[in-house]
């Protein structure tokens, strides 16, 4: 019994399928997966597109480097059989291997565009793609809304882009211009772009990089049938012929819809056009892998200039439709956003004024309570100098009554004398005097109270007036509060081919090649349209920074994109004339 639950057991141990770990880096995040010995490159491709949500799986590949050369993994071919690294995990990028001619028509899905936007902003900045300075502000203004949302004066203040990498060094290098100096160009623009979300900022960030020179451009070291030292460009509009010191204007161009066939055989690649008047391009490639590779990319490139100008298919139009479905969704959702906000903000702004006039009524309050206290304290003095005086006045007409009837006795008393009676007579006046003098005081002493009487009645009036104000401030108070606490209640609410004896030969059949040359030549002409508005705006920053430019630092890039400028080549008619 004992033996034969180890023999089961030892034989469920060796059906367990055997593993091996690899770890895919995206251009934001790292994955590791557990795969198994048996599994191609497709099953982990798929795997990784599965875990990441992405359908447009057509423009990505999984790339690795062999020898300093990069090779991207084959769907048809075991993992393990490719000339990867033997120790764990074994490391590939997921990264487009092709790119899109026009990417906001080509590319559907928002995950697809954020990835996009991501290789194309860190080749900017690695200047593997060239880019004129006042094109590098724009870009970076627009991965500055990206990043940051809509600008905001409280929040975004000066200094908050120092620790970004938003220029490519070379534009830094360029002019005599400090870090605070960029950032001000770059947030001007900045500012313009308020109301797009996220992914409206990259596809805009896309729309921009697609017209530089060496956007979605693969370059290749080749020599012609002379030994001249070349370079090969292979990207989504053609094939591509270069100088090596000359990576922006081609000398000569193949677009796919003129090329007949493209072959190799060991080394030497071959180009037949479809124009037979015109010479077959014969050139050498120094590596059989890197001939794999230029023919990889030729055919996936061709495949897909050809697709684009077909009618969709079912399962791209089922992403198109409920891509408009998501973007309608969330534009919804941002104008709910928008009007949350600008409610908030008007109820802020009506807390903010009733808390103002809550503050002016205070104060009225107590300056009316001031008044008020000063009223009741002259009030209460006149009322003391009233009394005082009328104590006064009946003082004063006591006396008088008493010196009358002091005259009076004098009258009647016997005098006998001649000389006691001139001097009764002189006291008589004197006491009549004094009495009239007496009288007078009293009159005015009455006056005065009178006076006294009809301040402190004003006084009482004006005290009357200052405590009906208080009321009525203080009910308008407990109306502001009433009215405050209501407002802060507001709601903050690719096709398939054989490899023989290293030769290999690729024929674009079954196209109608000059229906496709007037399609495209119309494209073309309304991009151009489109693209006006834009250059005027680059131009515009180009002159107001063009006088703090270092001349000796331009590099050979620089030159030759100032020349292409001034005869006004742009990428695409540039590709019209040399094909």
């Amino acid at each position: 019994g004992a033996i034969a639950s180890r023999m089961s057991f030892s034989s469920l141990k060796r059906k367990q399928p055997k593993t091996f770990t690899v770890r895919i880096a995206t251009m934001d995040a790292e994955m590791e997966f557990s795969c198994e010995v048996k599994w191609k490159g497709k099953d982990l491709f798929d795997l990784v597109c599965r875990t990441l949500g992405l359908r447009e799986t057509w423009f990505f590949g999984l790339q690795y480097t062999i020898k300093d050369t990069v090779a991207w993994l084959k769907m048809d071919k075991k993992v393990l059989d490719h000339d990867v690294p033997t120790e764990e995990p074994k490391t590939f990028h997921f990264l487009a291997k092709f790119y899109p001619e026009n990417a906001e028509e080509e590319l559907v899905q928002e995950i697809t565009q954020h990835l996009f936007f991501l290789q194309v902003k860190k080749q900017i900045l690695d200047e593997k793609i060239f880019c004129p300075p006042e094109a590098s502000v724009l870009l970076a203004s627009y991965a500055v809304q990206a990043k940051y949302g809509d600008y905001d004066p409280n929040v975004h203040k000066r200094g908050f882009l120092a620790q970004e990498e938003l220029l490519p060094k070379r534009v830094i290098n360029l002019y005599q211009m400090t870090p605070e100096m960029w950032e001000e160009r770059i947030t001007a623009w900045y500012a313009e772009h308020r109301g797009r979300a996220r992914d409206e900022a990259e596809m805009e960030y896309l729309k921009i990089a697609q017209d530089l020179e060496m956007y979605g451009v693969n370059y290749f070291a080749i020599r012609n049938k002379k030994g001249t030292e070349l370079l090969l460009g292979v990207d989504a509009l053609g094939l591509h012929i270069y100088d090596p010191d000359n990576r922006l204007t081609p000398k000569i161009s193949f677009p796919w819809n003129e090329i007949r066939n493209i072959s190799y055989s060991d080394k030497e690649f071959t180009i037949k056009p479809l124009d037979k008047k015109i010479d077959v391009f014969k050139f050498n490639s120094s590596k059989l892998r890197v001939n794999k590779l230029i023919l990889q990319l030729c055919i996936g490139n061709h495949d897909l200039f050809m697709r684009r100008r077909k009618a969709d298919s079912l399962e791209v139009q089922q992403m198109k439709a409920q891509a408009r479905e998501e973007k309608a969704r969330k534009q919804m959702e941002r104008q709910c956003l928008a009007r949350e906000k600008q409610m908030r903000e008007e109820a802020e702004r009506t807390r903010d004024e009733l808390e103002r006039r809550l503050m002016q009524l205070k104060e009225e309050a107590t300056m009316a309570n001031e008044a008020l206290m000063r009223s009741e304290e002259t009030a209460d003095l006149l009322a003391e100098k009233a009394q005082i005086t009328e104590e006064e006045a009946k003082l004063l007409a006591q006396k008088a009554a008493e010196a009358e009837q002091e005259m009076q006795r004098i009258k009647a008393t016997a005098i006998r004398t001649e000389e006691e009676k001139r001097l009764m007579e002189q006291k008589v006046l004197e006491a009549e005097m004094l009495a009239l003098k007496m009288a007078e005081e009293s009159e005015r002493r009455a006056k005065e109270a009178d006076q006294l009487k009809q301040d402190l009645q004003e006084a009482r009036e004006s005290e009357r007036r200052a405590k009906q104000k208080l009321l009525e401030i203080t009910s308008k108070s407990s109306y502001t509060q009433s009215m405050n606490s209501s407002t802060t209640a507001l709601p903050t609410d690719l096709p398939s081919f054989n490899l023989i004896s290293e030769s290999l030969s690729f024929d674009f059949k079954d196209t109608d090649m000059k229906r496709l040359s007037m399609e495209i030549e119309k494209e073309k002409v309304e991009y151009m349209e489109r693209s006006k508005h834009l250059q005027e705006q680059l131009n515009e920053l180009k002159t107001e920074i063009e006088a703090l430019k270092l001349k000796e630092r331009e590099t050979a890039l620089d030159i030759l994109h100032n020349e292409n400028s001034s005869r006004g080549n742009s990428k695409h008619n540039t590709i019209k004339k040399v094909s």
